[in-house]
């Protein structure tokens, strides 16, 4: 006679529920998160942005630099400004630095950015900063990265903080308290000559 799949499957889950309960119960410690996005994958940025909402729901004050982006407005700095939401956001880049071709410029504005990015990160206020594509900014060695490191394990204890932006460093990596890597499965411009569309690339 064959098993009844109903029974069964609420056997797995009952057990499946049992082993979260158990995990949940020795979790017990509250400590504020450094969360990495890297990977060539697109969606870094948007999943940081669906932290800085969901703080936000929470009654957190959130924070964010942009390293990289300022060269083209973007529909997450106008929604911030239509809203009146309580995000601080600063908007620093030049742009890709593909695009700028100028080191001791882009050098310059990763400076600024992170004093920026800095202040925030003291600033007893925030629950919650996003730094916005920094790993780019270390990966062409804008700034020290023993510096960033540095600040970043000083950070205090009950702050949230996401860096994104693909090749993060393995300091960075191994400083973090979580990473998720985007993989590029498939995208439009690459396979299809489809430009960013406004809404979805900015």
């Amino acid at each position: 006679m064959e098993p009844n799949s109903s029974d069964l499957h609420k056997q797995r889950m009952v057990r499946r529920k049992e082993a979260f309960e158990e995990r949940k119960a020795r979790a017990t410690r509250e400590k504020g998160l450094l969360l990495v996005h890297t990977g060539a994958g697109k969606g870094k940025t948007t999943a940081a942005l669906g932290l800085a909402f969901r703080a936000l729901g929470q009654g957190f004050k959130v924070g964010i630099i942009q390293f990289i982006k300022g060269a083209i407005p973007t529909g997450e700095a106008a929604l911030v400004r239509r809203l009146n939401l309580p995000i601080e956001m600063h908007t620093m880049g030049d742009g890709f630095t593909w695009n700028t071709q100028d080191r001791d410029r882009d050098i310059a504005s990763a400076r600024k950015a992170w004093e920026q990015a800095v202040a925030l990160l003291r600033d007893e206020s925030f629950g919650l900063v996003i730094l916005d594509e920094l790993n780019v900014v270390l990966h062409y060695d804008y700034l020290p990265l023993a510096e960033v490191i540095d600040e970043l394990r000083r950070k205090r204890e009950m702050l949230h903080l996401v860096v994104t932006g693909r090749n993060a460093k393995q300091e960075m990596i191994d400083l973090a308290d979580l990473v998720t890597e985007m993989k590029l499965v498939k995208h439009p411009y690459r396979e299809q000559g489809i430009k960013p569309q406004k809404g979805i690339e900015y």
